[in-house]
């Protein structure tokens, strides 16, 4: 696939106000700080499309961006940043919880997981709920590029082995660093992939 426009749509703080198309939908969302605007905008080749900050938790919004026309980009929140307040962080999961479980245009939900810990338990547990709820997601592995191949290999070995102990099929996962534009393309055609499957190649 080759992003040849991407157009922020809108921000909403509810699902039921985002873009009411059927437009198929695939959302980024990760801890706070794990990189998610670097990586949208290494996706779509546009440098300022999200906002990059030095601050965790800048994004507080349902965020739409438009592809090609296409299908949407959408940037969630991020969750477990320590500095908001209670209400806030209380706000930001009751947001994240209505999007994914009402918006029915969500074709894939990335997860974004700092390949360089081991994991987490806000990560995991948010995966864990995805799959209670039954939502179709995916693990971006963020930041490869401060690792060695052989690092990475092991980090990636001893994820798998903690997914495996309570889950007998494992999502997909991909790679990336933004720096480097690493996982560019695969992500791209992994999402190529999912549009295919649920338009029937009609797009």
């Amino acid at each position: 696939m080759k992003i040849t426009s991407a157009t922020f749509t809108c921000s909403n703080s509810k699902s039921s106000q985002c873009p009411a198309d059927s437009r198929p939908e695939f959302a980024f969302i990760g801890r706070s700080n794990v990189g998610k605007s670097s990586l949208i905008n290494m996706l779509t080749d546009h440098k300022g499309l999200a906002k990059v900050s030095g601050t965790p938790g800048k994004t507080r919004l349902i965020n739409h961006f438009l592809i090609n026309n296409q299908w949407y980009l959408v940037d969630l929140p991020g969750y477990g940043y320590a500095r908001v307040s209670k209400s806030e962080r209380s706000g930001f999961s009751q947001l994240i919880l209505d999007y994914i479980n009402n918006r029915r245009q969500l074709v894939c939900l990335f997860v974004l997981i700092d390949s360089r810990l081991e994991p987490q338990k806000i990560d995991t547990e948010f995966i864990d709920l995805l799959g209670e709820k039954g939502i179709p997601f995916a693990l971006i592995f963020t930041k490869i590029d401060k690792l060695t191949q052989n690092q990475l290999d092991s980090n990636l070995a001893r994820y798998r082995r903690f997914l495996r102990q309570s889950w007998e099929e494992l999502p997909p996962m991909l790679v990336s660093s933004a720096e480097k534009k690493t996982g560019q393309q695969e992500i791209l055609a992994f999402i190529e992939t999912c549009i295919e499957r649920v338009t029937g190649g009609t797009e």
